[in-house]
């Protein structure tokens, strides 16, 4: 630990990847595009899976699993979502290895173990969900299904970064059937909603909610309805997405349900989900020069003491009360580690948990132990404060509280300060290379336009805010009418 990390401002992709790695919480593997996610940056992810989770389940949704192998012709049901993923799929062909004879200790594909049926790995769930709930669905009765899957995704990312984009990452996958197309939009938007407030509450990020152009929806939606966050860099990052996938599925796999009235009727369908570039999310927006910066609610240690001392007597004085100011604190829900290795040094101790991004830190020496108090350190402002012993449990839950909504009122600034609005190209051109940020523009709506501009700036159409107000206007680029401004930004 105490590796210095590059300056965002030389270098925001390598400052990025330095946080990654040296704060433990991924590497590269051996396998081209996947990564390993390490035990700290394995703890924040199961800190947000808990979370979601209970969100999931208080709207009525319930977990299940289904295969990671989805048949070919399934995949190929719904013509529009195959061809969306179609580059991006890993495909099993073989099913059995042999030894190699004319390279003795090597393995070899038994060409007579060839599948009868390619088998692709899932990039996500659709088909093989919908050809089940086949069997789930047939009356009125059976309706809503409300399901969600926690599990792994394949997509055969050519260039990937830790968190951001991987060949293989994790994920959670909603996926409900419904009786009515006004049911399913409902739950599209609540979907949306359940993670606008995770990410607002718990990850202290500002989003914008919106729904996509066209060109940017899921293959095989109807509409996108999404999230869109703001990194310090300026780039945008989609942060979840919650798709009304109407009856597109339903007729691809024949899925209909008998009416109260007798009918019958395809159903209605939904799908949503976030992934483990949260995690990228959670890292670029609030993170700085020292390192990692958690917001305490998602992080896995909020509080970490640190003794100092000399000789065995005094460490055993201060580690006598530093575990009852622990329990005190555990008793209150809070997460504390208490670093008592004694292998280590206090400053590289600091070190590590300042790069590891602890929301607060507690050094206590010989003068504590006299004076009854403790030194109380902030991660993200750096602050230190001098607090009596007795007072400390008190101190540490107001802390907390206020980290957490300084990091989103800090982030929630340096969002508003990077929207702007513009109107020509020649601004929007300036702009998007300049300031970066999101940038508020009229757009005509067609996919010539959006296409031509991304290709001249490489910003795309993060999304239509679904706060946008009618506006009359001309498109920046084509100079065509336009209803209302949309976002425009580069994005990861």
């Amino acid at each position: 630990m105490g590796a210095k990390l590059t300056p965002r401002e030389k270098d925001y992709s390598k400052w990025y990847n330095e946080i990654v790695v040296n704060a433990d919480l991924a590497e590269n593997s051996a396998v081209r595009g996947c990564m390993i996610i390490k035990p700290y940056g394995y703890a924040i992810w199961e800190k947000m899976q808990a979370e979601l989770d209970k969100m999931f389940k208080a709207t009525g949704h319930e977990n299940a699993y289904f295969p990671l192998f989805v048949p070919k012709s399934l995949f190929e049901a719904e013509e529009k979502n195959a061809e969306g993923f179609a580059k991006e799929c890993a495909v099993v062909t073989h099913y059995r290895l042999q030894n190699d004879e004319d390279n003795p200790g090597k393995l070899k594909v038994d060409p007579k173990a060839k599948l009868e049926e390619e088998l692709v790995v899932r990039p996500t769930s659709e088909a093989v969900i919908w050809n089940t709930y086949k069997s789930w669905i047939q009356s009125y009765r059976d309706l809503p299904i409300l399901i969600n899957q926690w599990a792994n995704v394949v997509r055969w990312e050519m260039r990937t970064r830790l968190f951001l984009r991987t060949a293989e990452f994790l994920w959670q996958e909603g996926h409900t059937a419904h009786a009515t197309k006004v049911e399913a939009v409902e739950e599209t938007k609540l979907m949306n909603q359940v993670y606008a407030d995770f990410v607002e509450n718990y990850m202290a990020i500002p989003v914008i909610q919106g729904t996509k152009t066209a060109s940017e929806r899921f293959a095989g939606a109807e509409e996108t309805y999404c999230i869109e966050a703001l990194m310090q860099d300026g780039k945008a990052l989609q942060a979840g997405t919650s798709h009304f996938l109407g009856q597109n599925f339903a007729k691809a796999f024949d899925v209909k349900y008998a009416t109260a009235e007798g009918g019958l009727e395809h159903v209605w369908a939904t799908s949503w989900g976030v992934s483990t570039r949260l995690i990228g999310a959670l890292i670029m927006t609030h993170s700085d020069d020292n390192g990692l910066v958690l917001p305490p609610n998602l992080a896995p240690i909020q509080v970490v003491f640190v003794p100092i001392y000399k000789g065995e007597e005094q460490q055993a004085k201060i580690a006598e009360v530093v575990e009852g100011m622990k329990v005190e604190l555990e008793q209150k829900g809070v997460r504390v580690k208490f670093d008592n290795r004694d292998k280590f040094k206090p400053g590289f101790k600091f070190n590590e948990h300042e790069l590891k991004g602890v929301p607060l830190r507690v050094a206590i020496g010989p003068k504590d132990l006299e004076n009854g108090t403790v030194e109380v350190a902030r991660r993200d402002t750096l602050n230190k404060t001098v607090v009596a012993q007795a007072e400390l449990v008190d101190f540490i839950s107001d802390q907390l509280d206020k980290i957490q909504v300084d990091l989103f009122q800090k982030a929630l600034d340096f969002r508003q300060k990077h929207i702007t609005e513009v109107a020509d190209f020649d601004e929007f051109k300036t702009i998007i290379e300049g300031k970066g940020g999101f940038v508020s523009a009229h757009g005509d709506g067609t996919a010539e336009t959006e296409k031509a501009i991304k290709k001249i700036t490489k910003a795309t159409i993060r999304c239509i805010p679904l706060e946008a107000k009618e506006e009359a206007g001309q498109c920046v680029y084509s100079g065509n009418p336009s209803k209302q401004r949309v976002l425009f930004a580069k994005a990861y």
